[in-house]
């Protein structure tokens, strides 16, 4: 690549996100401050990756928070980026084992034999269970 520097309208139109969220995203640490021309951000050709990344990381669940601790811990020790990879992984296994009860829920709404659910033992336990306090995992868990 050339060491042609991009506006951030370049780097808006190569990569999919808007100016304004470029110009928070460098606000909050997450791009670094580019380089200016004539008062206009001058980006290296590099930062299309680095967006491309910030995207991924957003994409299976990271908060722009959690990217800045990321990006923190890149010049430290890569013990600090396994232990935001492993809390990650922990927050979204507890997240599937909700929707996976939550899927289960709603499958057994559709294939009740019940036309009326408030007629359905099984629907009067698991609102009863929800009501004593248990999860919907506990409640429905099968």
């Amino acid at each position: 690549m050339s060491d042609e520097r991009l506006t951030i309208g370049e780097l808006a139109g190569r990569t999919g996100v808007a100016t304004s969220a470029l110009r928070y995203w460098e606000e909050l640490g997450l791009l670094p401050a580019p380089a200016r021309v004539s008062g206009q951000r001058r980006y290296p050709p590099s930062a299309v990756g680095l967006v491309g990344e910030i995207l991924l990381l957003r994409d299976v669940g990271f908060t722009l928070r959690e990217l800045k601790e990321l990006i923190a811990s890149r010049s430290s020790a890569g013990d600090d980026r396994r232990e935001l990879h492993r809390r990650k992984l922990a927050e979204l296994d507890r997240r599937i084992a909700r929707f996976q009860a939550a899927r289960t829920a709603i499958a057994h709404g559709l294939a009740c034999p019940h036309e009326d659910i408030h007629e359905c033992p099984e629907f009067a336990d698991v609102v009863a269970a929800r009501l004593a306090g248990s999860s919907l995992e506990e409640a429905h868990p099968h």
